[in-house]
């Protein structure tokens, strides 16, 4: 099941719902006789049961009733995440060749535990929506392609054998980063930070879609150019492993988004490095639940 935000012609936002199999449609969750404040209320309140039986409603649903998703304005899926995303650096290892290529003191390349760090985030950016592009400030803007994993209610202590049973879904999140600003400062999270660098979308697509820890493709473009393509299974530190270990010393709140890391082909890869520039469309993909796109703007 996908899940959406979206704005409505009345310009609030809304939740909407969706299936693979019928693509190109979301139905108002509120015509099922549920009605949310947000994404976050949902995670929060929406049990098991309750989302099967959406499921099942939508599986038969009128397609008159659905609204066409090339005319809505989506939103990230979770637009105002409750806390910073939490977020893996060097997490593949073809990735961590070229982060020490580019700056081998800034990347902590070589470390044998996972590299944890923040990303703030006061509104996530909707796939169509544009990357800003900070004159004066930015001369180095990089795009990154992360599945990102939406933790579905509190977790502490979780062992790794278990993690699968407290997550949500996952979406698609561009970890958008100023490499000047992030090789600067002895910390990534300025860099990482700035409004408007967390495109998340298009949708969270239920965890029962997926096997866990799930296999898919992650792969991402600029102007129709390959740049990234990898997949999940290849990742350094695995989801069972990150949740396990970040909850044994934090509460992982429902709601929580990690961010599990970017594959090799980042712009910094390149010789010379292959930046973003205004105009640009980055289009960042992962196989079963959608493409993000976004324009860089000025």
């Amino acid at each position: 099941m996908k899940l959406y935000t979206y704005q409505g012609q009345d310009g609030a936002e809304h939740l909407g719902v969706g299936l693979s199999e019928r693509p190109g449609l979301l139905w108002p969750v509120e015509q099922f006789g549920w009605s949310f404040a947000d994404m976050n209320n949902l995670i929060d309140q929406m049990t098991a049961a309750e989302r099967v039986a959406l499921q099942q409603a939508v599986q038969t649903a009128a397609e008159e009733d659905a609204l066409p998703l090339d005319r809505v304005r989506l939103r990230a899926p979770i637009p105002r995440p409750r806390q910073d995303l939490l977020c893996l650096g060097i997490n593949y290892a073809a990735h961590a060749v070229e982060s020490a290529r580019f700056h081998e003191d800034a990347f902590l390349v070589g470390r044998q535990k996972a590299t944890y760090f923040g990303k703030r985030v006061s509104e996530a950016t909707g796939t169509g929506d544009p990357i800003p592009w900070y004159e004066g400030l930015v001369d180095s803007l990089d795009y990154e392609v992360e599945l990102g994993v939406i933790i579905g209610r509190d977790c502490k202590n979780v062992p790794a054998e278990q993690a699968g049973d407290y997550v949500f879904g996952y979406t698609v999140i561009n970890d958008v980063s100023a490499r000047n600003l992030q090789t600067a400062h002895n910390q990534w999270y300025f860099g990482k930070s700035l409004d408007g660098y967390t495109p998340m979308g298009p949708c969270i697509v239920t965890a029962d879609e997926f096997a866990f820890p799930p296999v898919c493709t992650v792969r991402s473009t600029v102007n129709g150019e390959k740049r990234q393509e990898s997949s999940t299974d290849l990742l350094l530190h695995s989801i069972p492993e990150i949740i396990a270990e970040l909850s044994r010393g934090m509460t992982l709140r429902a709601g929580t988004v990690i961010a599990t890391g970017t594959p090799a082909g980042a712009g910094m890869g390149f010789t010379p490095p292959k930046f973003l520039q205004p105009g640009d469309v980055v289009v960042c993909e992962i196989d079963g639940i959608g493409a993000l796109t976004n324009p860089v703007g000025r």
